[in-house]
C-alpha cells in the first residue's frame, strides 16, 4: 500500500490503445507542449490534480484546479489545461472495461475539492491502481484486479460530495429521457418531432420538460448539443468545415455555417481560427441531466 498522502508516479507517456484501463500524467494527454490545443477524449477519464495551480477548460468551460481537485471527463468531451504547468494523473478506461459491474460513472461529480480522510483515502486507491497497471496490466488476473479497483474507486468518489436524494418530478425525467434520444440521435435529425414520436409524447410536452428543468425549450436544446459537437470538432480536428457540417446532418455547408453562426455568435471558420487563443469564446452549452435536474 502506497503512504497515505503520496501519489505514486503516473506512467509518463499513453500505453497501447488495446488497454483497458491504465493511468498516465496529465501532460501526456496534451497534442502539443504548450496546449494550445484542445484534445477530443476518446475515453473515460479521472483527473487528479497533484501539484501547481491553473484551469482545465472542459468543454470550453474553465475549472480552477489546485492539489486535491478531482475531475471526471466523459468520452467525446474536449480537454485543454491553461497554463501547462498544473500536475495531474490521470485514470483512463474504455467504457466497456465496466461491464458488468455495479456501478455507475454518473454518479460521480464533475467537480469535486477533496480534503482530509477522503483526499487520502483517494490518492491511495489512484496511487495503487497506478502500480497495479503498470505491473498487472496485461494478464487477466491484473485486468480483474484493475476493473475492481477502478470499481471501489468511482464508488467511492459517488459519495462525494453527499448530496440529497429526492424522486424526479415528472418533468425531469422526461427530460432525462429526451437528453438520452439526443445524444443517441443529434448527428441524424434536428427535428424534435422525431424525438417526441420515439418517445411516445407530445412536442408540448418535451418543450414544457426542457423548459422546467433547464429554461430552454426542447429544440434550444436539440440544437445547443449540435453547436456543441461542431465546436468540438472544430477545435479539437483537423476535419474540413464542409465535413464536420455532413457529420452533422447539413447537407450544404452553406446552412450549416448559418447554424453555428446563430448559435454560437462567429462563423466555424472565425471560431476555428482563435482555437488556439486561451477561451475559444462564448458557446451556448446544454446542461447535462445531473446539472438541469438538481439532486
Amino acid at each position: 500500500m502506497v503512504p497515505s498522502g503520496h501519489l505514486a508516479p503516473a506512467l509518463p507517456d499513453a500505453v497501447s490503445g488495446s488497454v483497458e484501463i491504465d493511468t498516465a500524467t496529465l501532460a501526456s494527454l496534451a497534442p502539443d507542449a504548450g496546449w494550445r490545443r484542445q484534445v477530443l477524449l476518446d475515453r473515460e477519464l479521472i483527473v487528479l490534480a497533484t501539484g501547481g495551480h491553473g484551469h482545465a477548460e472542459v468543454d470550453f468551460r474553465a475549472l480552477p484546479c489546485r492539489p486535491g481537485t478531482l475531475l471526471r471527463v466523459r468520452t467525446g468531451q474536449v480537454l485543454r489545461c491553461t497554463p501547462p504547468h498544473l500536475a495531474a494523473t490521470v485514470v483512463r478506461w474504455r467504457p466497456e472495461a465496466l461491464a458488468g459491474l455495479d456501478v455507475n460513472v454518473a454518479d460521480v461529480p464533475p467537480r469535486v475539492q477533496l480534503a482530509g480522510e477522503d483526499e487520502d483515502a483517494v490518492i491511495n486507491e489512484v496511487s495503487q491502481l497506478t502500480v497495479d497497471s503498470r505491473r498487472h496490466r496485461d494478464t487477466p488476473v491484473g485486468r480483474s484486479l484493475l476493473r475492481h479497483q477502478l470499481t471501489v474507486l468511482l464508488l467511492r468518489l459517488s459519495t462525494l460530495p453527499p448530496r440529497a436524494r429526492r424522486a424526479a418530478r415528472p418533468e425531469e425525467l422526461t427530460f432525462q429521457r429526451f437528453h438520452r434520444e439526443v445524444e443517441l440521435g443529434y448527428q441524424h435529425t434536428r427535428r424534435v418531432e422525431d424525438y417526441a414520436d420515439r418517445l411516445g409524447c407530445s412536442v408540448r410536452t418535451l418543450t414544457r420538460a426542457c423548459l422546467a428543468v433547464t429554461g430552454r425549450s426542447a429544440k434550444q436544446v436539440l440544437d445547443e448539443r449540435v453547436a456543441l459537437q461542431a465546436s468540438r470538432l472544430l477545435a479539437a480536428t483537423d476535419e474540413p468545415i464542409a465535413r464536420i457540417g455532413r457529420q452533422l446532418g447539413f447537407t450544404e455547408p452553406t446552412n450549416f455555417g448559418r447554424f453555428f453562426t446563430r448559435e454560437i455568435g462567429v462563423s466555424p471558420g472565425a471560431f476555428r481560427a482563435a482555437r488556439e487563443q486561451p477561451g475559444p469564446g462564448p458557446l451556448v452549452r446544454p446542461r447535462p441531466p445531473a446539472e438541469a435536474a438538481g439532486s
